[in-house]
């Protein structure tokens, strides 16, 4: 943090540190950090859907290109924004795995396809923008111990997925057969060794190498992997060195009233899950989010969504990993986000750039990937410790469920496999698991008394 301190001190000391700006080379590097954290997480809807809907290679570059412009786009929106649009914090946007489920419904219709997507997710994009106000009056029903709740389950959820990327990626391939490959020794080993490489730079190193440790951690193991033979950049020749992205480039949309009913219900999940988000990272920059500012970010998702359909992408949302990235490099800057927001932007429309970026494995990131997701479990951690739990016993209910509940899709995915399948979209996800039911019991046992209950 001396690096930063000194620069907010030299011209910036009455700036708040999400406002302060930076060198440009620190400004584009902790960018650069930022994108690689979200990087694999960003891709993986695409590849998902593109499997689920035999889409080919060519269509589904196109849509990854897409995918990355857009949650440029909408990561400059929230950075930048104005009185009606941006929350101005230090948000990376990236598309939701909410919408997956949904997606994959409606492109499966020989009937809808991609344009019935794109539809439904255009349609969900402007509801998102005017339903925007409603939920901004609700933040009384996300006092600390419903946002710290949710925090800790998405950090404890995500961690899954830092394990097995740590371990080579998913333990089973994708004909259901075990992975041969899932826990090699030297994955193990070069995780370890980028997990203590993290560590050491933390504890020795100052200034502005301790704020890039995970870029560097990463960065080793690019190179570990490379030295393995494990990254090949082969038909790097076949992509193009610019590619523009042009707005409904896979044809016009087309607007179902199902698919449009199940898009509009993920959207108004992410603004759920978005509205947690928001006011955990207010908090944590030291910034407290107000209801204007909160109606601003959630109308931004509106809009990032909206864009989205435009572009040939998807439904965009904060990205909790960035988060826990801000936590552990200390620079709460909103153009560092913004920096990474215009990295985005040109991997969209420098396809080769994109290329050897997406080359790299999953162990190479695992370190990272752990460290980042435990940091927003301990986010949600911090804000519980505002919560009053000595004498207010409702206070250590609604925790309890909401962390019991939430964990449920993680530890036992078959759980719910007897129920209508149209319920996956709330029963697959443990944030919105955890969300409803740390709102509900919230407003069952401490509304009367919120004041009382829920101290600080």
């Amino acid at each position: 943090m001396a690096f930063i301190k000194s620069q907010a001190n030299h011209t910036q000391s009455n700036i708040h540190p999400v406002d302060q700006t930076l060198p440009i080379a620190p400004t584009l590097l902790l960018g650069l950090q930022h994108v690689l954290v979200m990087y694999s997480a960003c891709i993986i809807v695409p590849l998902i859907l593109g499997a689920a809907l035999n889409l080919p290679k060519e269509t589904l570059s196109l849509i990854i290109n897409a995918d990355l412009f857009a949650a440029g786009l909408a990561t400059l929106v929230q950075c930048f924004g104005n009185r009606y649009f941006g929350i101005k914090l230090p948000i990376m946007m990236g598309v939701t795995f909410t919408s997956i489920a949904p997606m994959i419904a409606i492109g499966v219709n020989p009937e809808l396809g991609l344009p019935g997507i794109y539809g439904a997710i255009i349609v969900s994009g402007i509801l998102g923008i005017l339903f925007a106000p409603v939920m901004g009056r609700l933040m009384r029903f996300f006092p600390p111990v419903v946002t710290g709740s949710v925090l800790l389950v998405i950090g404890i959820s995500l961690m899954k997925v830092g394990i097995e990327w740590s371990a080579g990626g998913s333990p089973t391939l994708a004909d259901g057969s075990a992975n041969p490959d899932f826990g090699k020794p030297v994955y193990l080993l070069i995780s370890l060794m980028q997990l203590g490489l993290i560590l050491l730079i933390n504890r020795f190193a100052k200034g502005f190498l301790s704020n890039v440790s995970v870029l560097v951690a990463m960065l080793a193991g690019f190179a570990a992997a490379w030295l393995l033979g494990d990254i090949s950049l082969e038909g790097i020749s076949n992509e193009p060195w610019v590619a523009v992205i042009k707005p409904l480039s896979l044809g016009m949309p087309t607007f179902d009233f199902l698919a449009i009913c199940s898009m509009s219900l993920v959207m108004m999940v992410t603004m759920v899950e978005s509205t947690g988000m928001f006011l955990a990272l207010g908090k944590l920059v030291d910034k407290e989010v107000d209801q204007k500012q909160l109606i601003r970010g959630l109308r931004s998702d509106g809009l990032g969504t909206l864009l989205g359909g435009l572009f040939n992408a998807f439904p965009y949302t904060s990205f909790s990993q960035n988060i826990g990235l801000v936590t552990i490099s200390g620079v709460k800057s909103r153009y560092v986000a913004a920096a990474g927001a215009f990295i985005l932007i040109a991997l969209g429309c420098l396809p080769k750039m994109a290329f050897i970026i997406a080359s790299i494995p999953q162990y190479a990131l695992g370190a990272a990937a752990m460290v980042m997701f435990g940091t927003v479990a301990l986010m949600g951690v911090r804000i519980l410790s505002q919560v009053e739990f000595t004498e207010s016993r409702s206070n250590l209910l609604v925790v309890s469920a909401s962390l019991g509940i939430g964990l449920i899709p993680m530890i036992a995915p078959s759980y719910f496999q007897h129920l209508p399948h149209w319920s996956a979209i709330f029963t697959d996800s443990g944030i919105i698991l955890s969300v409803c039911t740390a709102i509900l019991l919230n407003a069952i046992f401490n509304q009367p008394h919120a004041e009382e209950n829920n101290k600080g």
